[in-house]
């Protein structure tokens, strides 16, 4: 929470900040959402609160369509774009629907509330080559270099290599505990979003980038708190996301004419070439964790829009 977004929340009335209390703890212990969904979805309705108390209200049942449609109003004239109307506009209709669920308002207000659909646009990824040449790449080591910097070498690469080899997501990876790893059938046990659990396969380059981390990495940055996390960092504890995002970002960035991607691109050109190499669309929904199919196709346009590339430089007469 940004320390602006902590001092609007201290200011609300009491009225207005303890239903806001129980709504937050509602998303922390009953959703399965993500500590930075939380984060987001909270910090936009504290927004909205300190625009309704703005406005005059000060009471939990003062919130109305009118007070909703003029706070996203105010925040699209400060430039938030579609996709930022879209979120703001959800974390409300989620306060809504939980103040009137709790009997605190008669109506769900929310339920009346239109938003602009977010502009889904086609995610960068790499090149089948490009995506080799990245998993590819040796990870830097000085010569005077001591026996950390060898260990987390090898655990970069194995970063690399598991998140293009599986698709999975940056929070699923960093989640992964050593007895998740199904070495003889090369698995992945994964715990994905609403804490669904399921079964990733990857392939011998990864199996390969694991036996060198666990044999020769992990050994060297344990510590007696490290517990059973597969990949840690250079303290010993579970590895953080935004080190992974670092180590993708190095990576990408290392192999000329490569787009500089984060985790979720190795995710999104992992999906591509699994459909480009003959795989059908329900298999790569179970893959990624997709609940629904609608998000998976995503891809297909990703792969429509590259066909149309060839052809228009390939075709004689394109």
């Amino acid at each position: 929470m940004t320390s602006r977004t902590a001092q609007m929340r201290a200011a609300l009335p009491p009225a207005l900040a303890e239903p806001l209390d129980a709504w937050v703890e509602h998303l922390d212990s009953g959703r399965d959402l993500s500590p930075h969904t939380v984060r987001a979805y909270t910090g936009d309705v504290v927004s909205l609160l300190d625009h309704l108390v703005r406005r005059g209200g000060a009471r939990i049942t003062d919130l109305d369509l009118a007070a909703l449609r003029s706070w996203l109003a105010l925040g699209r004239t400060r430039g938030d774009g579609r996709s930022t109307t879209a979120r703001r506009a959800a974390s409300a209709r989620s306060f809504t629907a939980h103040l009137r669920r709790t009997g605190l308002t008669g109506e769900d207000i929310g339920l009346r509330l239109a938003s602009p659909r977010a502009h889904r646009t086609l995610p960068d990824v790499l090149t089948a080559d490009q995506a080799r040449a990245v998993a590819e790449t040796p990870r830097p080591v000085a010569e005077d270099a001591g026996p950390e910097a060898g260990a987390l070498a090898l655990r970069d690469a194995l970063v690399v290599d598991l998140l293009y080899a599986t698709g999975i997501r940056v929070g699923e990876l960093v989640g992964l505990d050593v007895d998740d790893v199904d070495h003889g059938r090369r698995l992945l046990r994964v715990l994905g979003k609403g804490r669904k659990e399921r079964s990733v396969p990857y392939g011998v380059p990864a199996e390969q980038a694991l036996r060198r981390w666990l044999d020769a990495g992990r050994p060297v940055l344990s510590r007696s708190g490290s517990g059973p996390a597969l990949l840690l960092g250079v303290r010993g504890g579970r590895i953080d996301p935004r080190e992974v995002r670092r180590v993708v970002h190095a990576a990408t960035a290392a192999v000329p004419g490569a787009p500089e991607l984060g985790p979720h691109g190795l995710r999104h050109s992992a999906a591509t070439h699994v459909l480009e190499g003959g795989a059908d669309l329900r298999s790569v929904q179970e893959l990624l964790g997709h609940a629904s199919l609608a998000t998976t196709q995503i891809y297909t346009h990703v792969t429509v829009e590259r066909l149309r590339a060839v052809h228009a430089t390939a075709h004689p007469r394109a």
